[in-house]
């Protein structure tokens, strides 16, 4: 089970959450799907759960991405990134570093986006962040 931050916390700053927000490109309000870590690009970005790489590879709005299947309908999704560093199949730890902080796809400035589904239904990854105080990102 996802349990701890995809960036450090000294090394990027939670930026944007999950649910309705105000859509940056068109100023409509829509439903935003995970959390956003505004962060230089390069940063690291680390597994937040024990698991096996089912996605790594550059699609449309996500730019680089990478998803991984941690057993129990648990799945993470990396978007935005600069860098993979991981390939489908591979087997990663938490805490591991998967990739870097980037801009690509669908992006106003680096940062990471970052979801988690529950047997494919997006949920809020605030619920997940069991390694920071409560109130330290929102």
């Amino acid at each position: 089970m996802p349990a701890i931050h995809p960036v450090d916390r000294t090394r990027g700053r939670f930026s944007s959450g999950y649910g309705y927000r105000r859509d940056p490109f068109d100023r409509k309000y829509r439903f935003h799907d995970g959390d956003d870590f505004s962060a230089k690009i390069g940063t690291p970005v680390v597994a937040t759960a024990d698991g096996v790489v089912k996605k790594s590879k550059y699609w449309g709005t996500y730019g680089n991405y990478i998803e991984i299947d941690h057993g129990n309908g648990y799945r993470t999704v990396f978007a935005h990134l600069s860098k993979r560093k991981v390939k489908a199949g591979d087997k990663v730890l938490r805490g591991q570093t998967i990739g870097k902080v980037g801009n690509t796809g669908k992006s106003t400035a680096s940062h990471l986006h970052y979801e988690i589904k529950k047997f494919g239904k997006n949920i809020n990854p605030k619920d997940y962040y069991y390694d920071v105080p409560i109130g330290t990102f929102n």
